[in-house]
């Protein structure tokens, strides 16, 4: 355990030697970005490909004899790309079985998804999400199945000092032992906001791979056991309308984190994502428009309803 999400996703950068090369999501969490741009690339010259990991011709072409690592994100922060794991891990290990797969698994947790079971070195969570639950701890995990890159990890983590605190571990401890319940009812949530997020007629779009429409939905089924609480949309307009939407919602309240049982709203172009320069933004999708719920455990009912008139008002 570590002292948060990005302690975790550093030490395991911390394995990496100058002049390493590391292949990542083009689309992922804007603190991972602004790590690896404007820290690790700058002050340790590893250097970074952003790719669409789901493109297999894209990811063969873009490996090289200095690739050390591979950062999956599945889905994605916050267009909710989903990217066949085990695809990756064959076509990476056959080119090079000492490369490290790495699947950053917040958005699922291990209640939906359990990379290592599909091949991924190392798995990664902000414990502060789904595993805590409850917005009051601050954490995160590392977990592998190699004793070895294990070993070399501790090591890593427990010289830079990124620890959790005991009490922090007993706060996950607690919120783990509802995580089931807790994702179950998150995941009949999300689904039924994607569905009705889906008809509005001022949604220009419903990002949910749970939704037969969407590109993702059958690898999803394949590879997770729910498709998750997080439900992205763009509404037709821009800052305006998303803002008039942000703001006239009652029960959904607007906050950067997610996973927990109160249900949250994001504007990833203001907030989560502010950092990442504004053209790719644009190009990843991540418009003025764009909006990024995270659902609670609240009555569907009262969602639904607020949703409907957070719409109505725009």
């Amino acid at each position: 355990t570590l002292s948060s999400g990005m302690a975790a996703i550093t030490g395991l950068i911390n394995m990496l030697s100058t002049g390493d090369e590391v292949i990542c999501m083009d689309d992922m969490y804007g603190g991972t970005q602004r790590f690896f741009r404007k820290i690790s690339t700058t002050n340790h010259n590893i250097n970074y490909k952003f790719i669409q990991m789901n493109n297999a011709d894209l990811l063969k072409s873009s490996l090289s004899e200095k690739t050390r690592l591979i950062w999956l994100e599945t889905p994605t922060n916050p267009t909710l790309k989903v990217t066949d794991i085990r695809a990756v891990v064959k076509m990476v290990k056959d080119f090079n079985k000492d490369i490290i797969i790495v699947v950053d698994n917040t958005f699922l947790s291990p209640y939906n998804c359990q990379p290592l079971t599909l091949g991924a070195d190392f798995v990664i969570e902000s414990a502060t999400k789904f595993l805590g639950g409850h917005s009051d701890v601050v954490m995160g995990i590392t977990a592998t199945n190699d004793e070895k890159l294990w070993e070399r990890l501790v090591f890593i983590n427990r010289t830079s000092g990124g620890v959790s605190s005991p009490f922090d571990c007993y706060m996950a401890i607690r919120g783990i032992k509802t995580l089931s319940i807790r994702l179950e009812r998150q995941n009949q949530n999300a689904m039924k906001i994607a569905q009705l997020l889906e008809k509005n007629p001022k949604v220009e779009k419903c990002l949910y791979p749970g939704l037969e429409s969407c590109e993702f939905h059958n690898l999803a089924k394949s590879q997770q056991k729910g498709f998750g609480a997080i439900v992205s949309f763009v509404v037709k307009g821009g800052m305006d309308e998303a803002s008039k939407f942000l703001t006239s919602l009652k029960v959904f309240t607007l906050a950067e984190s997610l996973g927990s049982v109160e249900s949250l709203a994001d504007h990833p172009a203001s907030m989560t994502h502010a950092s990442v320069p504004a053209d790719i933004r644009q190009e990843l999708g991540v418009v003025d428009g764009f909006i990024r719920l995270s659902c609670g455990v609240e009555d569907i009912e009262d969602l639904l309803k607020d949703v409907e008139q957070a719409l109505a008002k725009i």
